[in-house]
């Protein structure tokens, strides 16, 4: 499978992916940064993305491949929860009036 992959946001102790595939959004991944070294990732696999369950591991594979040299999952200092959804819409903060 032929991914894109975007940063959308980072911060001191999280960052946000979003990966294109035929373009199309197809996944948006959270990584948080824990003190003690550790990576707990969410991983969303978009609603019509065309990414089935066996292509799971290997998406997996090439995110840590790809941003996370320090970590692995076979080495336990990498965790993930996979979900499917979709994207409904953006909020952002009003200013009050």
């Amino acid at each position: 499978m032929n991914l894109t992959w975007k940063r959308t946001l980072r911060t001191p102790s999280s960052e946000r992916f979003l990966a294109l595939h035929q373009d199309q959004d197809a996944v948006a991944v959270d990584l948080h940064y824990l003190a003690n070294g550790t990576i707990a990732g969410t991983v969303i696999i978009l609603k019509n993305s065309g990414i089935k369950d066996e292509d799971i591991p290997a998406l997996l594979s090439a995110l840590d491949d790809e941003f996370l040299p320090d970590v692995d999952l076979s080495h336990g200092n990498l965790t993930y929860t996979v979900v499917r959804g979709e994207v409904i819409g953006n909020w952002d903060a009003e200013e009050s009036q």
